[in-house]
């Protein structure tokens, strides 16, 4: 299987924001490279989702069976949980070539129809971050993926016409982490959504275990599981932590990731037990100390740790609101409980006040959507 990249994958936040640090889920140029030498090539290989693992194969193996491509694929969930890596698979299942392009990259309706126009039958299209690309060449991709025909149109004013182009038979891989930014029309021509989960610790173990083999690492079971603490629930994580610890391994250390080395190594790298980095903290501590607490506003948030608005509220508060440590209430943002304890600062009497709402304690790696939409 091929896998030309006809548009270069970015690593930005979709808001513009860049963050280089250990825990980020984004990944860049470099890691990327990285990254390919770890992804599995198999659904057998495949590590985690099982849900979504099993109903796709179901969907790739009947379609092998009837000798016809599968229906359109959607892959939505947050970066970093093996997307790419099961569009890839989908090509090497299937024995197609895969093409690599992103939403943003293509910004206008010709990009596309040269792009469908250059795809052998059965191909498989993954369009990375597909709810940011244009208007124009959505609309155009609506025919492709029903007709498998797209029109150009050549001239412009009274006198353009609409030439048809027959393209093709493809499957299209669609990789989102917004899927509410999908227009309707566009998210009803995918006949699979396949919805990515974060991983458990013991799903990250086995995807630490694996990649430590690949990397000729020496790696202890408890020192998986150290690091896979640490991971918020993300295997890309998973796998930059571990290359981070088999640095100091082989520097500081006898070469062997053991529970104190893979310690010592992720205080060096300022990623504590629940998997929070030096910014992460800095929030926590604001409002903790500044503000006693909360209810703060983001911006007041912002001004007090250094950083942006965005960067706090869409960096920082995902995890943080994830992890049960901060909530967002209609008067602004307050610590939990939790958040207090994590600090380890005693907890105000009479408790936090939440607006109502109790957060609890949650397992980082879990999956739960924020306590208010404010």
């Amino acid at each position: 299987m091929s896998a030309p990249f006809d548009r270069s994958l970015t690593g930005d936040v979709e808001s513009g924001i860049a963050r280089d640090f250990a825990v980020s889920p984004q990944a860049g140029d470099e890691e990327r490279v990285v990254e390919s030498a770890l992804r599995p090539h198999s659904l057998h290989d495949f590590i985690g989702q099982p849900k979504v693992a099993r109903q796709l194969a179901l969907v790739l193996e009947g379609a092998k069976r009837r000798g016809r491509p599968p229906d359109h694929v959607l892959l939505s969930g947050p970066p970093g949980l093996g997307k790419t890596s099961l569009a890839l698979i989908i090509g090497s299942e299937l024995g197609t070539a895969v093409k690599i392009t992103s939403g943003p990259a293509i910004e206008r309706s010709g990009d596309l129809a040269a792009m469908l126009s250059n795809l052998g039958s059965g191909d498989v299209l993954f369009i990375d971050e597909i709810h940011r690309i244009a208007r124009p060449a959505e609309e155009l991709l609506y025919m492709a993926m029903e007709d498998f025909r797209v029109d150009v149109v050549v001239g412009k004013g009274p006198g353009a016409t609409a030439i048809p182009l027959e393209i093709n038979p493809f499957t299209l891989v669609g990789a989102t982490t917004r899927a509410g930014l999908l227009t309707g029309p566009l998210r009803d021509r995918f006949g699979f959504v396949g919805q990515m989960e974060f991983y458990e610790p013991t799903e990250l173990q086995r995807v630490l275990a694996r990649s430590a083999d690949l990397l000729g690492v020496e790696l202890t079971d408890d020192g998986s599981a150290e690091i896979a603490g640490r991971s918020r629930g993300t295997p890309r994580i998973a796998n930059r932590l571990l290359r981070r610890v088999r640095d100091y391994a082989e520097v500081e250390a006898d070469g062997r990731v053991t529970r104190a080395v893979a310690r010592a190594a992720l205080a060096l790298y300022d990623v504590d037990e629940l998997g929070l980095d030096r910014l992460d903290r800095a929030v926590l501590e604001a409002l903790v100390a500044r503000f006693n607490g909360g209810p703060v506003g983001v911006s007041t948030l912002a001004v007090a740790v250094g950083e942006e608005p965005h960067t706090v509220e869409e960096v920082c508060e995902p995890f943080l609101v994830r992890a049960g440590l901060l909530a967002r209430t209609p008067r602004g943002r307050v610590a939990t409980e939790a958040a207090w304890r994590h600090l380890g600062r005693p907890v105000p009497r009479g408790g936090v006040p939440l607006g109502g709402v109790t957060a609890a304690p949650r397992d980082p790696g879990s999956s739960s959507e924020p306590l208010f939409d404010a």
